[in-house]
């Protein structure tokens, strides 16, 4: 049996930070700017800007995840 070399480190720092992310609210722009971005995002070819803008938009539009 091998044992690694490397060793976990527990990052509390980065849980906490979760957590408080969590806690609260994040207001999103308005919607119009989400869309420019979107657009901007596809004419330069930048695909995560598009995918990120697009379901910001829908949440934004939405208010909340998965509402209908």
């Amino acid at each position: 049996m091998s044992t690694s070399r490397y060793v976990t480190v527990p990052r509390p720092t980065e849980s906490a930070a979760i957590s408080a992310a969590g806690r609260s609210a994040r207001p999103l722009p308005p919607v119009e700017l989400l869309l420019d971005a979107l657009i901007t995002a596809h004419r330069s070819g930048d695909r995560h800007g598009v995918c990120l803008s697009a379901h910001r938009a829908v949440r934004a539009v939405l208010k909340e995840v998965g509402a209908q």
